[in-house]
């Protein structure tokens, strides 16, 4: 074993900050590039203020899995996003490649905490705005 080799811990309050956003999203990296010299995987938590909604948006090529720790969300996609999927605490998910989407506190008095994990890196590229009013049951805090 090379003595490059070794163990990285990330202690809490000491992610990074400097990673790709959406719309004011507070991403936090864990694991990745910025904070552990990891090259194809990327793990983070990520914070929706209540009422808070992303841009759209889609990951790229990366192949993104998430679990929500507590809150409500609701996941816009297809066309015009006008399909959706609710998650609650404990749900996990999977967003294929370049799948447009955006996601959505549905509190607007509570936060919404997620784990997120990325291959090969945080990638987001945004997209157009849409207006609040065309997201069924969508509203700001």
């Amino acid at each position: 074993m090379s003595e490059a080799a070794r163990i990285v811990v990330t202690r809490q309050a000491t992610e990074s900050t400097n990673t790709a956003q959406s719309g004011g999203l507070a991403l936090m990296t864990g694991v990745g590039p910025q904070v552990s010299g990891a090259s194809r995987l990327w793990f983070g938590k990520a914070m929706n203020a209540p009422g808070f909604r992303s841009l759209p948006h889609h990951h790229g090529e990366a192949e993104t899995g998430a679990y929500v720790l507590s809150g409500r969300a609701r996941i816009f996609f297809g066309k015009d996003y006008r399909e959706y999927i609710d998650l609650a605490a404990g749900d996990f998910m999977f967003v294929p490649p370049l799948l447009p989407h955006l996601e959505v506190n549905m509190s607007t008095t509570d936060e919404l905490w997620w784990l997120a994990c990325r291959s090969p890196d945080n990638i987001v590229v945004n997209l157009p705005d849409v207006d609040d009013a065309t997201l069924a049951g969508y509203r700001r805090a």
